[in-house]
């Protein structure tokens, strides 16, 4: 069987799965939510940075290069969320520079997320000797799916600020203040994991 449409089919099905990509999702929306729909360049290059981060830790610690305890990482990855939504409330200029903050984001944030994945890949790559293909597979998957959620936010954010003329500022604060909330509820459920 060709391990390619597999693996790329685990990673896309990760993210678009709320129950187990809420966390992932959220996160992108975070970056996401400063930008116009029109600017998809950015957009693109912004998960596209995310993911590079991730495929990097995703890769060292599926293949037993490092190793962070999962509890701890899930509570980081959430933490994430917050720090990038909370820090979108302070955002004063909504102009096409506005999200010079999020790239950093994105990278950064992203290798924390990238040992989020490792633990559920390791296993299912257990005994495995080719990692490189089923790997980058799963990685193209996470980025196809981080795509989809980030088109639909666009056809709702462009929906929204110009058919209901909900203004931009407000938009930014209402989406980056309910993820910043779903973020503290994941963190005080993850806290007791520590």
């Amino acid at each position: 069987m060709d391990v390619f449409p597999l693996y790329f089919g685990i990673g896309k099905d990760h993210i678009l799965d709320i129950g187990q990509g809420l966390d992932h999702i959220l996160f992108v929306l975070a970056l996401t939510v400063i930008t116009r729909p029109q600017e998809w360049k950015k957009v693109l290059i912004l998960i596209t940075s995310f993911t590079v981060g991730h495929s990097l830790t995703l890769a060292l610690a599926t293949l037993n290069v490092i190793a962070v305890p999962s509890a701890f990482t899930e509570f980081l990855i959430c933490l994430t969320i917050l720090i990038t939504a909370v820090s979108n409330l302070f955002v004063k200029n909504v102009e096409p520079n506005a999200p010079v903050l999020n790239f950093w984001y994105a990278g950064v944030f992203g290798l924390i997320h990238g040992l989020g994945f490792s633990n559920m890949l390791r296993a299912m790559l257990s005994g495995s000797t080719d990692l490189i293909w089923p790997l980058f597979a799963f990685n193209v998957g996470l980025e196809f799916g981080q795509i989809i959620v980030v088109a639909l936010f666009s056809l709702l954010t462009f929906a929204a600020l110009e058919w209901f003329k909900v203004k931009r500022r407000d938009w930014i604060m209402i989406f980056s203040a309910a993820i910043a909330g779903m973020a503290l509820m994941l963190i005080s459920e993850r806290i007791d994991q520590l």
